[in-house]
């Protein structure tokens, strides 16, 4: 049998392994299918910039901080995920923004969430050390992502969020390393 300590220790190892890969610059092109109305898919594009954050940072200590951790330097890695948005077909202001993911066990902390300004937690797997999958709960809505590193310069992203156990949003998304 497997302990909850050594999949955590796996989680972790492949968490440092993926947000490595991920640093950079990357242009992202999304579009959000809502799927309880008839309306055209939402299309954005973004840049993002990935930063790699080793443990004992000032952003992790900061995260763990905010997320009230008993042990400041839990979190063995992270990233801070920087954007700057515009949607393409519809009339929506442009949203530029940041956040920093923390990584401690299968659990991913963040200092915001999708559909919210509070601190969230996710839980953290992979189904190979290519392809991060997340599953978060908040504001009576489930968020589960899939994000798959293809290559050195291309990521895949899914989400859906479902609220009262039926899908409303599917977002697919490309995105391209340009840095």
């Amino acid at each position: 049998m497997i302990s909850t300590n050594s999949i955590n220790t796996r989680v972790e190892s492949l968490a440092v392994n993926y947000f490595q890969r991920s640093q950079g610059k990357w242009k992202s092109q999304r579009r959000y299918y809502m799927l309880n109305q008839e309306t055209e898919p939402q299309e954005v594009e973004s840049i993002l910039t990935v930063e790699y954050l080793e443990q004992g940072t000032p952003e992790l200590l900061e995260l763990a901080q905010l997320h009230q951790l008993e042990q400041p330097n839990i979190l063995v890695c992270g990233t801070k995920v920087a954007w700057s948005s515009n949607y393409t077909n519809r009339n929506r202001k442009a949203s530029e923004g940041s956040t920093i993911f923390g990584i401690a066990g299968n659990q991913l902390y963040r200092d915001r969430g999708f559909a919210t300004d509070k601190p969230i937690i996710a839980i953290c797997s992979f189904t190979n050390p290519d392809t991060l999958c997340l599953r978060t709960e908040y504001n009576n809505s489930v968020f589960e992502e899939e994000v798959k590193l293809v290559g050195q310069n291309y990521r895949t992203r899914q989400t859906i969020i479902s609220r009262a156990q039926k899908e409303i949003t599917i977002g697919q998304y490309l995105e391209t390393r340009i840095k």
